[in-house]
């Protein structure tokens, strides 16, 4: 018997809610966990960014092995993963064990995140159902990424229990995505594509390390030798995809338009709004002199918007498609970031408010539109691939926004002017990378009305 709707979502939206949760919660409190573990320049980079690595290397794969292999089994081992990596950081003497614990949680998070979103397909199939998902997944993003940084900053001298606490959160998500789940796959001859997974690991492993030791310089044998592995294993993993009929990635769903555009939108938010409020809570800390509790406030009006405002996507007119709801929210996501572009040492929290507000506006369409397209652009077999792509882009576009907005923002020896003069030039090319996105989306968009036309005619 197929599990009912409402129980799906509840599996669905609460592990997307635990992964974000997990994902931001260190954000606020950076200072205290490099601290506390002795952890120097280098490794507080990587107490960042290790969690991104876990999830850019295993979203793809978690969702193709979910799709051919069982969604609930890979969404209920997820979890179970992302409790390991969350003992590991709870117990961690020191922050090789911390960063460790953090790219297992990573890794737990994918499969929670393409396979939680995977089953929405098969629960909703009709587009006017799904809509309605989708925006409460979409708003499951958005809490996750709100609760985070409070939950860390209220655990600040005791950071710690914070990772008790996800432990048994995670846990509590593997009971219930097995008491609400039925299992699903896609009736397709089971394979695992184990040189491709080996392949696409190691390459997107190699860029995030790269992107990771790159914030200390560009130019030393160590980071040349990173970006040059992560370009020929990308090179070869989508050679070996091409050969291989796409156990891993099927390339011949980039001929669908819309997939094209839901991949491109990921990777803009990934790379503009998502990064810049990554390392917002840094910047008011250090910039504005503001607590940790307070920064997280701040960053909350974004974040609780986009809640609000993925909710209400059901209300948008249904002739709206998904590369319009794309692009118009990323415009939406670029007036916001405007104001946030003109920050002084001296700025009152309070002035950043109302483009925080509009942004949040802009990323809760985008958010609850990606999760709708993610699904809606592949076959139904395929969704836990398609999941898989969608997030892999926006993390992996993450990734790369973080370390150009930290590069931007923090060089030389960083003082509270250098900081926020770097962060407002991060802001203007965190517009930028929105509203080009924008226009790359409408134009494809575009041109599938066009061909659509085109056959029906």
């Amino acid at each position: 018997m197929a599990s009912r709707p409402g129980a799906v979502l509840v599996a669905s939206g609460g592990a997307t809610l635990l992964a974000l949760f997990v994902f931001t919660a260190p954000l606020s409190i950076v200072p205290a966990v490099a601290g506390g573990l002795g952890a120097g320049a280098v490794a507080t980079s990587w107490i960042l960014s290790s969690m991104s690595l876990g999830l850019a290397v295993a979203l793809l794969p978690a969702g193709a092995v979910g799709d051919d292999f069982g969604r609930r089994r890979v969404f209920v081992a997820g979890a179970l993963v992302t409790a390991v990596g969350s003992v590991l950081c709870a117990v961690a003497p020191g922050p090789l064990t911390f960063i460790a614990g953090r790219v297992v949680e990573g890794l737990g998070g994918a499969a929670l995140i393409a396979c939680g979103l995977a089953v929405l397909g098969p629960a909703f199939p009709d587009a006017a159902s799904r809509a309605r998902a989708s925006g409460l997944w979409g708003a499951c993003v958005g809490a996750g990424i709100a609760i985070g940084p409070l939950a860390g900053a209220a655990l600040d001298d005791d950071w710690r229990v914070l990772y008790i606490v996800i432990t048994a959160l995670s846990l509590g998500v593997a009971v219930l995505g097995r008491v609400l789940l039925e299992e699903s796959v896609s009736g397709r001859a089971r394979t695992i594509d184990l040189p491709g997974a080996l392949l696409l690991g190691g390459g997107l492993a190699a860029l995030l390390a790269a992107l990771t030791e790159g914030r200390q310089g560009w130019t030393s044998p160590f980071e040349l030798a990173l970006i040059a592995a992560a370009v020929v294993l990308l090179i070869a993993f989508f050679a070996h995809q091409n050969s291989s009929g796409g156990g891993m990635l099927d390339l011949t769903l980039f001929r669908r338009p819309a997939l094209v555009s839901a991949t491109a939108g990921a990777f803009v938010a990934g790379a503009g709004v998502t990064a810049l409020m990554a390392f917002l809570c840094t910047m008011l800390e250090n910039g504005l002199a503001l607590s940790p509790l307070a920064a997280a406030l701040v960053v909350l009006a974004w974040s609780a918007t986009s809640v609000l405002s993925a909710l209400l996507t059901r209300r948008l007119p249904a002739t709206l498609s998904g590369g319009t709801r794309l692009s118009g929210g990323l415009v939406v996501v670029a007036a916001g970031l405007v104001p946030l572009a003109f920050v002084t040492p001296g700025s009152s929290p309070g002035a950043l408010l109302p483009g925080l507000l509009v942004a949040g506006l802009g990323t809760g369409v985008v958010n609850a539109s990606l999760g709708r397209e993610a699904v809606a652009s592949v076959p139904p077999h395929r969704a836990g691939m398609g999941s898989g792509i969608n997030n892999t882009s926006r993390y992996v576009g993450a990734a790369i926004g973080v370390t150009v907005v930290s590069v931007l923002a923090v060089h030389g020896t960083p003082t509270p002017a250098t900081l926020t003069a770097g962060w407002n030039t991060a802001v203007l090319v965190g517009i930028a990378v929105s509203l080009v996105g924008s226009a790359a989306i409408a134009a494809l968009t575009a041109r599938a009305k066009r061909a659509a036309a085109a056959v029906a005619a």
